[in-house]
Parts: C-alpha cells; structure tokens; sequence
C-alpha cells in the first residue's frame, strides 16, 4: 500500500500511517543526500562490495560532520 499522504481536497485514506510516512520521508531525503555524491550518483564503482563501501564512507563523512562541526 501506498504511504504518500491525501491531498487536504480528498478523503483521507483508512491504511494512511504517519509514523510509516515519516520514516519513509527519512530514507527518502538521506537517498537525495547519498545522490548529491557524485561518485555514488553516477554508479561509478560497478561492484557491489566496492559501491557498498563508498555508501559507508558517505555515511560516515556525514556522521563526522554531524558531531564535529567545527572541523568542516
């Protein structure tokens, strides 16, 4: 089922969760982020293990900025 929320002009849906929404959302923006890496956005690594790693890297970089701010 989807989990895209009703337009205010429309009744509302009976399977429509906001907590599901919500968590959807959040992967959704942390995929736009992993995009505007353009390693990861152009699928530069063809292997699954080497692109999987180049994901953790991202993470981790964004992790680092998250708790180390001063350090950018």
């Amino acid at each position: 089922m989807a989990v895209i929320p009703t337009r205010k002009d429309q009744k509302r849906l009976p399977g429509f969760e906001k907590a599901t929404y919500r968590r959807r959302n959040v992967v959704e923006r942390c995929i736009g982020w992993l995009k505007d890496r353009r390693r990861l956005a152009t699928r530069f690594e063809k292997l699954a293990e080497n692109f999987l790693a180049m994901v953790k890297l991202a993470m981790l970089e964004r992790l680092l900025k998250a708790l180390l701010p001063d350090t950018a």
